[in-house]
């Protein structure tokens, strides 16, 4: 098995899948810039890669993604259109390899970390599992697609509860709802990546990549669209006095004062 570990990304190939794991667990592995684009990088290079019929995106220290890190101060500075382009060019990685990708996600699955476990072929939830569209309790909108991603699987009701409320759904919830395609204890989600992971790698990849080309044209026809509505909106938000004081209160642990400006 190979192996490497770079930008808080550990980087595993062996028995015909890549896996990705998000090593930062002291912040909830929140993503920083360096870890978008290593996900990115190791995702598009997965494509000429034989001895890779399937990836894998995961968390350590029992959390998947608490999105975007906008810890400090002055967090609002960090973010441009330079983050959305990092974020959309993820998506894209995700959804445009013709292999299958499996996000395992076992623990909080917030933000751009929740658009990111949604735009994967097979998403499995372990029982602790939880799924936050968390974008407007700082003064955003969703991005990374799941403007698109969540209405496609769950209808625009249940879309515009989780985004306009950034209410947290469980593993179940989200099962019931139709958002993740298998759910399973804490202590068996291990097992099922494994017992997916043969079968993918054992299949027939030609078949799997017409299949998901076939299903993202049939359910995701315009996530392209989307991605550049989000990018419009969000470049827009990120410039407003509310976003400053979104990330602000949330750095000081408490609720913001949203003026409208």
């Amino acid at each position: 098995m190979q192996s490497r570990d770079s930008a808080d990304l550990d980087v595993r190939i062996g028995d015909g899948a890549l896996r990705l794991t998000l090593t930062r667990p002291e912040r909830l592995n929140a993503l920083t810039g360096a870890m978008v684009q290593a996900l990115c990088e190791a995702l598009e290079g997965a494509v000429a890669r034989d001895d890779v019929r399937c990836v894998v995106i995961t968390g350590s220290g029992g959390s998947f993604s608490a999105g975007a890190d906008v810890e400090g101060p002055d967090a609002h500075e960090r973010f441009d259109v330079s983050a959305l382009d990092a974020a959309n060019r993820l998506v894209r990685a995700i959804t445009n390899l013709d292999k299958p990708v499996v996000a395992a996600v076992n623990g909080v699955a917030a933000g751009v970390g929740c658009s990111m476990a949604l735009a994967c072929d097979l998403v499995l939830a372990a029982s602790s599992a939880q799924f936050l569209l968390a974008f407007t309790r700082i003064g955003l909108m969703p991005d990374g697609g799941s403007s698109y991603t969540v209405a496609a699987s769950i209808g625009r009701a249940k879309a515009m509860r989780m985004a306009l409320l950034a209410e947290p759904i469980s593993g179940q919830e989200a099962y019931d709802a139709g958002l993740v395609s298998h759910l399973v204890a804490d202590d068996e989600l291990d097992a099922l990546v494994d017992k997916l992971v043969r079968r993918l790698a054992g299949g027939a990849p030609l078949a799997f990549a017409a299949t998901k080309k076939a299903v993202n044209a049939a359910t995701l026809p315009g996530l392209h669209e989307a991605l550049e509505r989000e990018r419009v909106g969000q470049t827009l938000l990120l410039r407003s006095e509310d976003v400053a004081e979104g990330m602000r209160a949330f750095n000081e642990k408490r609720r913001p004062r949203f003026g409208g400006r």
